[in-house]
Parts: C-alpha cells; structure tokens; sequence
C-alpha cells in the first residue's frame, strides 16, 4: 500500500505554494474566479468524507466544476496539495491560551487540540509527517505546542523529543479510533453486535483453564467497553500516564 507522505513532491513548488510567494518563472494564468485556497478546500472537503483514496485531481476538478487541466495551473499534483491541505488544516487549529496554567494543562490542551484536528479530519492522522511541511500552518503549530513545555527544565532537544512523543500518542489513538469506524462501517455492526454473534462460538472451544488470566481480563474488559478495544479509552488512560512520564523524567535530570 502506497505511503501517503508530506513533501513528497517539488521541495521548491510546494514552498513557493505554502507560502504563496510569487513566481519566479512565467506560467500560464490561472483561471479567474478559482484560487489556491478554493482548491485545498475541496480537496479537504472531499478526503473528509471519503479519505485520501478519494482525492484525484479529476476528482477535485468536477468539485469546482472545471476541467482537470484547469487545476494544474494551481498545483503540479496530489503530493503537493497533500502538503496545502494538511498545512491549511494546521492553521484552523484550535489554539488555547494556557499560558498562566501548570505544565499538565498545558499540555492536555495541546493534546486535545490535535484530537480535535484529527477528529475533524480523520485522514490527517494516516499521513506520514517524517519530513515536515516547513509551512505558516505547520510554523504556527510548532511554535504554539513548544510554548507549552516553557518553564520545564528541558533543553531544546528534549523539548523537541517531549513534544513528538505527545503527538505521536494522540495521533496513535486518533488512527485506532478511525480504524475501528472504518470496521464498524464496513462490516454494519458495532463491536458489540459482533461479539454478541461470535462471542457464543469461541466460549465453546475456549477453555478457560487453559487461559484464566486472558479469559478473566478480557472478559472484564471487554464488559467495560463494549468490545475488545477501546481507542477512547485507550487516550484517556494513556494520557495522563504520559504526562507522569515527563514529570519523572524532568524531576530526573541532573541540573
């Protein structure tokens, strides 16, 4: 399966697109009445609704009612309005003002933010950002979450690893909880219209004996939750045990 990544295309173009600088060549003239912005829109709108695999070109075209053509006078291509539609969603973020607040509610702010980007564009969260966007949306963003570490004793490199292992829990969690609506989606039953089916058949070779611990915790679980994994739950338990992480390893360091 094909890796949906950020700066998969043009370094210079995609830069030249993120931050609207003007051309260094003559091209040809965009289409009046349409603009970059208008096509990153649709675009989002379309892989909101039906993710990435549903964005093409044509696609997007037919959206804004022009020919295909017609768009890459806007953007050479995908990998490049990828990095226009995941900067623009960037710049919409939600941005809390917690700066007179504790450290723990600094970052449970930054948490949240992000859960709310990736609830409201699931799509963002299966996108690889190992090479980043260096975009106004993706500079704001670093900028404000790094703020939220200010105070800690934590120097710039260990600040910069803190603030990624976040992300990167939250984008987990996001990912998971994306993937089980896809399974419910797909299969029309919820977790517990599956295990209310199927739980029968495994009880029935399942010996319990054999496996008292797994039996007993995942019965227990799954009773709590309704179904064997909870991707909610799994954010809400995990967070605040991150954030104990931090707190011991910065209450560690040797000053």
């Amino acid at each position: 399966m094909a890796l949906e990544r950020t700066s998969a295309g043009d370094p210079g173009r995609t830069l030249q697109l993120l931050w609207r600088a003007p051309e260094t060549s003559p091209r040809h003239g965009p289409r009046p009445g349409l603009s970059i912005d208008a096509v990153v829109d649709a675009a989002t709108e379309l892989a909101d609704a039906a993710g990435l695999e549903g964005v093409t070109m044509r696609r997007v075209a037919h959206s804004l009612g022009v020919a295909p053509m017609t768009l890459y006078t806007y953007v050479p291509g995908k990998a490049e309005l990828l990095d226009l539609m995941l900067d623009a969603a960037y710049s919409r973020m939600p941005r809390t003002d917690t700066g007179d607040q504790p450290w723990r509610h600094r970052l449970t702010a930054i948490a949240e933010e992000n859960k709310h980007l990736f609830d409201s564009h699931p799509w963002a969260a299966s996108v690889s950002t190992g090479r980043p966007l260096l975009g106004p949306g993706q500079m704001t963003k670093y900028e404000h979450e790094l703020s939220a570490f200010d105070g800690l004793d934590l120097d710039d490199v260990d600040r910069d690893a803190a603030l990624t292992h976040l992300l990167n829990f939250v984008r987990t969690c996001a990912r998971d909880e994306a993937e089980a609506r896809a399974v419910q989606r797909d299969s029309a039953m919820s977790d517990q219209q599956w295990w209310d089916a199927n739980g029968p058949l495994l009880a029935r070779v399942l010996d319990e004996d054999a496996y008292p611990r797994a039996a007993r915790v995942g019965t227990a679980a799954g009773a709590a939750h309704g179904s064997a994994y909870s991707p909610r739950h799994a954010y809400e338990f995990g967070l605040p045990r991150l954030l104990d992480g931090l707190a011991a390893f910065v209450s560690d360091r040797p000053r």
